[in-house]
């Protein structure tokens, strides 16, 4: 039995093929149909945009044998591109510097209310410290601020910032802060009682952080509205392992850090 080749068209009949040319910017095509001669300004699905030499735009459909190369007949098609890398980024949403070497510590210092905070603040921000050479320390409380912030004797170099929790009108917190008055040190803080309640309720795996009624020790009672052991400790540290970077923490926060980063590394 002999097989025959569907396609009855003549072979003379039989268009050659043709080239097929990704529609790079800047390629100069003209277009068969029309005329239409200039260089490939935009590429979308379906059809290509073309600038001719005196500015003026016209758009064409990607169809086969549909344009000119240097008098050769080509199919153009859209190119591929691989998608761009983005640059890596810190924890905080800066972007990282690969190899970076720590900075030698600055004069400058920020201090935090606990070692919960600092240890916030380095899971967050301590790649960008680092760089910019800022030593986080805590104070465990804010009683003594004006005393602490005294004997630090801040200047135009050696900068001071104070994260303070709770710091809302009328509270204890800022009736404290209100006594520090130096035009180099800058006090901000954050309305939460305490740095648990800026880790977003999500990132930890509840629908809100409790309320606590006044007199009971908050963090206690956290645990105990929440069925978790009554160790504080342990408490944060689950807390803490849920954090990974800046999208984890309430905005409350993030400005606040920021603005004592910026203050503190001002020139």
């Amino acid at each position: 039995m002999r097989s025959y080749n569907p396609d009855l068209t003549p072979p003379w009949k039989k268009s050659a093929p043709v080239p097929e040319v990704p529609a790079d910017h800047d390629l100069v095509v003209e277009e068969v149909s029309t005329g239409f001669c200039g260089a490939v300004i935009r590429c979308e699905a379906g059809t290509v945009t073309l600038e001719d030499r005196f500015g003026k735009h016209r758009v064409f459909p990607l169809e086969p044998r549909g344009f000119l190369l240097e008098g050769r007949v080509v199919t153009l098609v859209r190119p591929s591109r691989p998608a761009p890398s983005r640059p890596a980024r810190t924890a905080s949403g800066s972007v990282a510097v690969p190899g970076a070497r720590a900075r030698v510590a600055r004069a400058g210092r920020i201090y935090v209310e606990g070692r919960h905070d600092a240890e916030l603040v380095e899971r967050v921000w301590g790649d960008d410290l680092r760089i910019e050479g800022v030593v986080v320390e805590y104070l465990e409380g804010v009683d003594d601020l004006p005393a602490i912030v005294a004997d630090f004797a801040p200047a135009p170099d050696a900068r001071l910032g104070v994260l303070v929790d709770h710091l809302v009108e009328g509270s204890k917190e800022s009736r404290i802060a209100a006594r520090v008055t130096s035009p180099h040190v800058l006090v901000v803080g954050h309305p939460y009682i305490d740095v648990w309640e800026a880790v977003k309720p999500s990132s930890v795996g509840i629908r809100a952080w409790p309320t606590v009624p006044r007199g009971q020790d908050w963090k206690t009672g956290v645990c105990r509205a929440l069925g978790w052991p009554e160790n504080t400790g342990a408490a944060w540290q689950h807390i803490l392992s849920r954090v990974h970077s800046y999208k984890d923490l309430e905005p409350a926060l993030l400005g606040r850090v920021e603005e004592l980063i910026d203050f503190v590394t001002a020139p």
